[in-house]
């Protein structure tokens, strides 16, 4: 630190935190009613004062000043409950891939595998181009962002899903956004808050998104709902697990819930009075249960990854030690798990990747992390190296392949060879490489032949 500083370590984070010195006895008694309360929903209900934005969103769409993208019967959707008993539909098919910058960067084998199930499934998608990050990670981690971006790139992408039909001579609203990655999905749904409660905010960004072309009718596209990826595996358990072909009954799963998928705007996760009592979000433990695999509950379930954004930047010493002594070592120590399952990005890679730091000091435990999605593939007989892709995972999941008796070591030899026909350009594809499309404004249909 230079002389400036004083000598203050400065961190980003304000004061310094404080040994509180507590005796074991006294800690105990400070987590007690927090230990008490997390496990109910009331630690999400007992709130002043929770309200429905959707009922905004139709009346502002009655005023004729806003249009809203709906989910119809064509999407085949299906009806949940969300935390309050409030009903959620999540469409099935003809759904828009948003993808997800960290899964396509860090974790392939996540959305792989989901476009893998859909194959299966005969689901109806379309995984185009004309797509952008949703920049949430910038401004949960920098402060650099603003609402009004935030705003313009989620209203930008969701009309994109909206005329992205258009390349097939379908009508607008044809494909129905499925959003990959949980920190998008929190954004989006904080944003979409934003815009219905403030006509100012609406305003500036109908200018920037008129200059962009991003408009219908002159006003902005607002979705019916914004739906995770986890929703959709979530209502199509069933249909899953009848494409179940490996024997996943002795396998000791732990769930770990993204922050951003049930803490932030709580009041749209989904639960289910018969998952886990209802008190726990219902989203990957529901597909996990499906499956036949045994969800085992652990303490620090609550708990946060330890990426929380600003962490990972500033403290990443903080975020690795909190993943594996509040996460990872509980769930092996105290569950016994054999994985643990997530259904967010970020959560997914500071879980999986930062196992091997705790084993440079000393802290040799070892747990498989991988998604709910890429669970379900391997289980429905998905190949775990050119699929699920796990080779990618930092975590060691030999053991758990062994143990539910997948043939990792022929997979890994098949898939070496098929490395050398990528090589000479033979690679497999995932769907119709014609898919691979752009349908924005200005596009024009290219001529038969």
């Amino acid at each position: 630190m230079s002389d400036s500083n004083c000598g203050e370590r400065l961190t980003g984070h304000g004061a310094e935190w404080n040994n509180a010195n507590l005796s074991p006895e006294d800690a105990r008694a400070a987590t007690a009613w927090v230990e008490a309360r997390v496990d109910k929903r009331s630690m999400l209900t007992d709130k002043d004062r929770v309200e429905d934005v959707r009922d905004i969103m139709w009346q502002l769409e009655k005023d004729g000043e806003i249009v809203v993208h709906r989910i119809k019967d064509e999407h085949q959707p299906k009806t949940v409950k969300t935390l309050f008993g409030w009903d959620k539909r999540v469409p099935t098919t003809q759904l828009w891939h948003h993808k997800s910058c960290g899964q396509c960067g860090n974790i392939p084998g996540y959305p792989a595998s989901l476009l893998w199930l859909q194959n299966r499934l005969g689901t109806s998608y379309l995984d185009e181009t004309d797509q952008t990050s949703c920049t949430a990670w910038n401004y949960h981690g920098s402060g650099i962002g603003n609402v009004e971006s935030l705003a313009a790139v989620f209203l930008r992408n969701f009309h994109q899903a909206y005329v992205s039909g258009k390349s097939q001579g379908l009508d607008d609203g044809h494909f129905y956004p499925l959003v990959h990655c949980g920190t998008s999905f929190g954004n989006y749904k904080e944003i979409r808050g934003f815009l219905l409660h403030s006509a100012e905010l609406r305003e500036r960004v109908t200018k920037i998104l008129g200059k962009l072309g991003r408009l219908v009718d002159g006003k902005l596209l607002i979705p019916e709902e914004i739906v995770h990826y986890s929703e959709w595996l979530h209502v199509m358990r069933p249909e899953i697990n009848d494409m179940r072909k490996v024997d996943m009954s002795g396998v000791r799963a732990t769930i770990h819930p993204a922050c951003h998928v049930y803490k932030m705007i709580p009041e749209d996760a989904i639960y289910d009075d018969d998952i886990l009592e209802g008190n726990r979000v219902a989203v990957s433990t529901g597909i996990i249960q499906a499956l036949g695999a045994q969800v085992i509950d652990y303490s620090t379930w609550y708990d946060c990854c330890g990426f929380g954004f600003r962490h990972i930047i500033s403290e990443r010493e903080f975020t690795r030690s909190f993943a594996i002594d509040r996460k990872i070592k509980v769930a092996v120590e105290e569950a016994q798990a054999d994985v643990m399952i997530g259904h967010d990005t970020g959560c997914i890679t500071t879980l999986d990747k930062n196992q091997w730091i705790g084993q440079a000091v000393g802290k040799n435990v070892s747990l498989p992390v991988m998604a709910d999605c890429q669970f379900a593939a391997l289980a429905c007989g998905a190949d775990p190296y050119k699929i699920v892709q796990l080779h990618w995972h930092a975590s060691a999941f030999e053991g758990l392949l062994d143990k539910v008796g997948i043939d990792w070591k022929k997979s890994k030899m098949e898939f070496e060879a098929y490395l050398e026909e990528v090589k000479q350009g033979k690679g497999e594809q995932l769907y119709d490489p014609r898919l691979r499309i752009t349908s924005g404004p200005g596009f024009q249909k290219p001529s038969a032949g």
